[in-house]
C-alpha cells in the first residue's frame, strides 16, 4: 500500500492526539517519523510508532510535560523534560541552542528526563540552516560491551556533527559508534531479514546474521577498543554531565517498561563564522579539494556526509510513502 504525505500526516497527527499530545507536539513528533521514511532510515521512521504509543500508554512516556528551561547563563541551558516523548524535548533544546548562539555566538543546552528522540542529524539541520556549526550526542541502551568487558552496557551512542556547506546541501555527519545501529537490527527483526556479517554477536559470543540473536547478545562498536572508548565519552556527555541515566541504566524502549528512559541528550551549537568571517569561502574549498581526490574503481563521486542522505530526501519527498503490511496493520490498530 502506498499513501501521501499529507494523508500519513493526517494519520499520525490523529494516532499522538488520541494518546494525549497536544497538536503541535503531535506534528512534532509526525514530522520526525516521516522525515526519517524520506531519507531512507526506516529503523527510525515508522518502525517506532507503535512503541512510542505503547510507552505512552504505559505512562513511561508523559504526553503533557511541563518542560522545564534552566537557565545557567545567556548561553548555556539545562532543560528537564519531564519524561516528555524525546522528539519535543529535542525540538525545545536545539531551537534554545540555535537561540543561545544567535544571540551570543555559542549554545550549550543539556537535556534530561528525556527519551528517544530519532535522528540526531535531523536536529543538527535544523542548526545548520541558521548557518550555524551543531554538535549532538546522546545515549541508548545497552548494546555495546565496554572493551575487555564481556556484558552489554554502553548504548550505540550517536555522534553528530553538523555545518554549513557552502551550498543548499547541508554537512551533517550521523552516526552510532556501532558497527550498525540497534534500530537497524530491530527492523531486520521485525522484517525477518538477516543482518551483515561481523557487525554482532549472539548471548554465548559467537558471530551471528540473525538479528533476533544478535539483539539477545552484543553489538560490535567501530575500530574495536576506539568505538568502545568513544561510546564511553557520549555516556559522560550525554548522561553524567546532564543528570540523564547512564552506566547502563537507560531502559530499552521496546523491551523494558519498568519505568522511565531518562536519556540525556547534549548540543553544542555556534556560528560557523565565529573565528572566521570567511567560513562560507573556506569550506568550499575544503570540500571542492576532496571531491576532485582521485577515485577508486568503480566510484564516480565523492559524497560528504550528508549529501547522500539530502539527495534521498529530495527524491522521495513527492513520492507516495510505501507502507508494508505490517506498518499497515500497526497503523490502523492504533487509529481504532
Amino acid at each position: 500500500m502506498k499513501i501521501k504525505k499529507q494523508n500519513l500526516e493526517k494519520m499520525l497527527i490523529k494516532i499522538f492526539m488520541k494518546h494525549k499530545l497536544d497538536k503541535d507536539h503531535a506534528k512534532l513528533c509526525s514530522d520526525a517519523l516521516i522525515n526519517a521514511e524520506f531519507v531512507e532510515a526506516y529503523s527510525h521512521g515508522l518502525s517506532r510508532l507503535k512503541m512510542y504509543c505503547d510507552r505512552i500508554q504505559k505512562k513511561l512516556i508523559n504526553p503533557k510535560p511541563k518542560i522545564k528551561d534552566i537557565k545557567i547563563t545567556n548561553s548555556i541551558s539545562l532543560i528537564d523534560a519531564d519524561n516528555s516523548i524525546g522528539f519535543v524535548a529535542a525540538d525545545f533544546a536545539i531551537k534554545k541552542a540555535i537561540h543561545n548562539a544567535k544571540k551570543t555566538g555559542i549554545g550549550l543546552v543539556g537535556i534530561k528526563n528525556s527519551g528517544h528522540y530519532g535522528l540526531s542529524g535531523y536536529y543538527a539541520e535544523q542548526a545548520v540552516k541558521k548557518n550555524l556549526i551543531a554538535m549532538i550526542f546522546t545515549n541508548a541502551p545497552p548494546a555495546v560491551a565496554p572493551h575487555g568487558s564481556l556484558k552489554s552496557l554502553f548504548g550505540t551512542n550517536p555522534i553528530c556533527f553538523g555545518c554549513p556547506s557552502g551550498s543548499k546541501i547541508p554537512f551533517i555527519f550521523d552516526s552510532s559508534i556501532s558497527m550498525i545501529n540497534r534500530g537497524k537490527i530491530r527492523f531486520a527483526a521485525r522484517e525477518n531479514k538477516k543482518i551483515p556479517e561481523n557487525v554482532a554477536l549472539d548471548k554465548f559470543g559467537k558471530p551471528t546474521t540473525n538479528a533476533k540473536r544478535a539483539l539477545q547478545g552484543v553489538q560490535l562498536p567501530i575500530a574495536g577498543f576506539r568505538g568502545s572508548g568513544l561510546a564511553w565519552m557520549v555516556d559522560i556527555l550525554s548522561g553524567v554531565v546532564t543528570g540523564g541515566n547512564h552506566a547502563g541504566r537507560v531502559k530499552d524502549p521496546f523491551d523494558d517498561f519498568s519505568g522511565p528512559q531518562n536519556i540525556g541528550h547534549l548540543m553544542i551549537t555556534f556560528k560557523s563564522n565565529i573565528f572566521n568571517i570567511d567560513f562560507n569561502k573556506r569550506i568550499k574549498e575544503n570540500i571542492k579539494i576532496i571531491k576532485k581526490l582521485p577515485k577508486i574503481k568503480k566510484v564516480k563521486k565523492i559524497f560528504y556526509p550528508g549529501e547522500n542522505k539530502f539527495l534521498k530526501f529530495r527524491k522521495n519527498k513527492d513520492r507516495l510513502i510505501n507502507l508494508n503490511k505490517k506498518t499497515q496493520q500497526e497503523l490502523k490498530a492504533l487509529l481504532d
